[in-house]
């Protein structure tokens, strides 16, 4: 069975870049979380950063990295990221509770 190849827009790949330039994690973790690979990860942080300054940075003065202040894009993938967290985490609380409901339950 063949795997469809999965296609990213330019948007994609620049968040995911600037994630990784200033969250200060591991590659391997932050391409993980986006489910992705590292190595395309990798990839896509050497094209952007061989690139003209306009692309990398999406139309904001200076790069991402070289700014103290998170960029738009940067905060948007933050949020995304700990919203997916926390949706696992609420899933993960619900598992929690109705497995004390039923030890509870149970005769001893």
């Amino acid at each position: 069975m063949a795997k469809t190849r999965r296609e990213f827009t330019p948007e994609f790949k620049r968040e995911a870049v600037a994630l990784l330039e200033s969250s200060g994690r591991p590659q391997m973790q932050i391409a993980a979380e986006l489910g992705i690979q590292p190595s395309m990860l990798r990839q896509w942080r050497t094209t952007l950063m061989g690139s003209p300054p306009s692309l990398r940075a999406a139309g904001s003065p200076g790069t991402a990295s070289a700014s103290p202040v998170a960029s738009p894009s940067d905060q948007a993938a933050e949020i995304a990221r700990l919203r997916r967290e926390l949706d696992r985490t609420r899933m993960e609380r619900d598992v929690l509770k109705k497995a004390i409901g039923i030890f509870a339950e149970m005769p001893k």
